[in-house]
C-alpha cells in the first residue's frame, strides 16, 4: 500500500467534496467566527468542513446544498424512529398545547418511568435526566455514596458521555473521579485487578458493547466476570446501555442474561428529544427520595412534557420489545451481507458490531479490544466516508453504521452495493485478508 497513493485518493475526495457543496462551505465559514470550529458537537466535525443538514423525512436527509442521503447514522443511534414520525410529533404537539414548562409533577412522566421500568426489569427505579452524560454522572454518584468507596472501574475504548471518556487513562476533558482503567474484554486481568482494589472499588461502569471506539461486543465470560467481581467485592456493577439498550427486545443485558445493579439509559428513548435516566436497585435508589434520602438531584428540564410524550409514543407505539428485535435482526443480516461480501474480495474489511449497530475496520482478525484497532489507517476511513456521500448515503466519518425503523431493503442493497463498488475503486489501497 503507498501512502502517497492514498493521500492522492484522499486529497481528491476533498476536492470533489468541496466543489459539490459550496453552500455547506459558505455555512461553515459564517459560523465560525461565533463557534470555535463552527462546532458545538466535536463528533460532527470532520475536514476540510461538514455537511450543513437542512431537512430530514423518513430515514432521508438533505443537506444545505440540496443533495439526498439515505441516513445510515441515526444521530448516532437516537434517531431510531427516523425525522418525522407522525406518532412522535402529535405527541410533542399535544403536550404543548398543554403547557411547555408546568414546574412541577406533570401527567406524563410516571406513565413514561412505568413503561421503562417493565421494558427492563433490572430496573426497579429510575430518575430523569436530560442525557445519557448526565445518567452516568449520576449513576456513579448513587454507587460512590451508596457504598463508602471511591474507586470506579472503567475500561479502555469506554465512552459514558461527554466527560466520561477513556483511552489507557481517561481523557482531558473527563471528570476527575478515582478511575482504575482496566483493557476491555480481558477477563484474567479484571478478576486480577477487581480482587486487588476490592475494598476500594465503588462501581464497575461498562458497556455491554463498546460503541464509540467501534461497536466491540463484550464477551458473555468477561461480563460475567464483572458481575461475579463486582458482588464478592461489595461493588455496584452499572450497565451503560445508553446505546445497547436498543439491541434486543429488553436491552443487551438482558439478553445476556446478566442483571446489573445500576443501568443507565439516553438516546433513542426520549423519541428524538433530549433524554437520559438511571436506574436499578430500589434500595441504591431510595437515595434519591426527597422524603428519607441523602441525595439531592436536580435538572431544570428533567421531565420535560415533550420528552415525556416522544418518549412514551415512541416505546408503546413504534419501538415496541418487538420492533427492536426485528430492527436487531436486520442488522445481524445485514452485517454478515457485508462481512461475507469483504470476505469474497479477500480485504482487510470489517464490520464488527451487534444488532442494528455496526463499525467498518480495516483490519484482520478478530476486535476485542480498542488496541485491537490500532494499525488502522484513519485515511481508509475518510474515504469511505467521503465515498458514501460520493453513493448517497449518510454515514460517520469514524465508520459507525445505525440502522433505523424508516430504512427500507432497497437501501440496504444500496449500501451493501456501496460497499462493493468501494472495495472495486480502492482495492490497491486496502490490505490484504491474508
Amino acid at each position: 500500500m503507498s501512502d502517497s497513493a492514498i493521500d492522492q485518493s484522499l486529497a481528491q475526495a476533498f476536492q470533489r467534496f468541496t466543489e459539490a457543496n459550496p453552500a455547506s462551505r459558505r455555512q461553515f465559514e459564517a459560523q465560525v467566527r461565533y463557534m470555535p470550529g463552527a462546532n458545538s458537537r466535536s463528533v460532527l466535525f470532520y475536514a476540510p468542513f461538514p455537511l450543513t443538514i437542512a431537512k430530514g423525512e423518513g430515514a432521508a436527509l438533505w443537506d444545505a446544498d440540496g443533495h439526498r442521503y439515505a441516513d445510515f447514522i441515526a444521530e448516532y443511534t437516537a434517531g431510531v424512529y427516523g425525522h418525522s414520525a407522525p406518532e412522535i410529533r402529535d405527541a410533542v404537539v399535544e403536550a404543548m398545547q398543554g403547557g411547555i414548562n408546568l414546574t412541577g409533577h406533570n401527567l406524563l412522566e410516571g406513565r413514561l418511568a412505568k413503561t421503562i421500568c417493565e421494558r427492563f426489569p433490572q430496573i426497579e427505579q429510575l430518575r430523569f435526566t436530560n442525557s445519557g452524560t448526565e445518567a452516568n454522572l449520576m449513576a456513579l454518584t448513587a454507587a460512590l455514596h451508596f457504598t463508602g468507596r471511591r474507586k470506579i472501574v472503567v475500561f479502555s475504548g469506554g465512552y459514558h458521555g461527554g466527560v466520561l471518556g477513556f483511552g489507557a487513562k481517561p481523557l482531558p476533558t473527563t471528570v476527575p473521579f478515582d478511575f482504575l482503567v482496566l483493557p476491555y474484554n480481558d477477563v484474567q486481568a479484571a478478576r486480577e485487578q477487581i480482587e486487588k482494589h476490592g475494598s476500594e472499588i465503588a462501581a464497575i461502569l461498562v458497556e455491554p458493547m463498546q460503541g464509540a471506539s467501534g461497536c466491540i461486543p463484550g464477551r458473555l465470560d468477561f461480563l460475567q466476570a464483572l458481575r461475579e467481581g463486582a458482588t464478592k467485592v461489595g461493588a455496584l456493577l452499572v450497565f451503560d446501555e445508553v446505546m445497547t439498550s436498543r439491541l434486543a427486545p429488553n436491552g443487551l443485558a438482558n439478553k445476556l442474561g446478566i442483571r446489573s445493579d445500576l443501568t443507565t439509559l439516553g438516546k433513542y428513548i426520549g423519541g428524538g428529544m433530549s433524554f437520559g435516566a438511571f436506574g436499578g436497585r430500589s434500595d441504591v435508589m431510595a437515595q434519591f427520595d426527597p422524603r428519607t434520602g441523602s441525595l439531592s438531584h436536580s435538572g431544570t428540564f428533567n421531565n420535560n412534557v415533550m420528552t415525556m410524550a416522544a418518549g412514551y409514543a415512541g416505546l408503546t407505539k413504534l419501538f415496541t420489545p418487538e420492533a427492536a428485535g426485528r430492527l436487531a435482526e436486520r442488522g445481524e443480516a445485514m452485517r454478515a451481507r457485508l462481512n461475507a461480501l469483504c470476505a469474497k474480495e479477500d480485504v482487510a474489511m470489517q464490520f464488527t458490531g451487534v444488532g442494528s449497530l455496526m463499525n467498518a475496520h480495516f483490519v484482520r482478525g478478530e476486535v476485542r479490544r480498542v488496541d485491537d484497532l490500532a494499525a488502522v489507517d484513519g485515511r481508509l476511513r475518510q474515504l469511505l466516508f467521503f465515498h458514501l456521500l460520493g453513493e448517497g448515503i449518510y454515514a460517520s466519518p469514524r465508520g459507525f453504521i445505525v440502522l433505523s425503523l424508516p430504512l427500507t431493503d432497497a437501501d440496504i442493497d444500496r449500501f451493501a452495493a456501496a460497499i462493493g463498488r468501494f472495495i472495486g475503486e480502492y482495492r490497491a489501497l486496502l490490505p490484504s485478508a491474508k
